[in-house]
């Protein structure tokens, strides 16, 4: 999956950061909805503009970015 299919960033848009095309819908936000126990059927009944490569694409985002953080520990 190309993450950049359904991520883009737009400093006109959600101040910068990282959203899903063609919504002001932030990676971020979905990320939060998973991580307080969301579901991603309830996402997609919640946000009908939503489909389920998106919430994909939020969750290898995330991943991609985990990746090169490089924490020491």
């Amino acid at each position: 999956m190309s993450i950049s299919k359904y991520i883009e960033i737009d400093s006109s848009k959600r101040f910068g950061k990282p959203i899903i095309k063609g919504t002001r819908i932030s990676v971020s936000d979905v990320l939060n909805w998973l991580g307080n126990g969301m579901t991603v059927q309830e996402i997609l009944e919640d946000f009908p503009a939503l489909n389920e490569n998106q919430i994909r694409a939020c969750l290898l985002y995330a991943s991609s970015k985990e990746n090169s953080l490089g924490i020491a520990s």
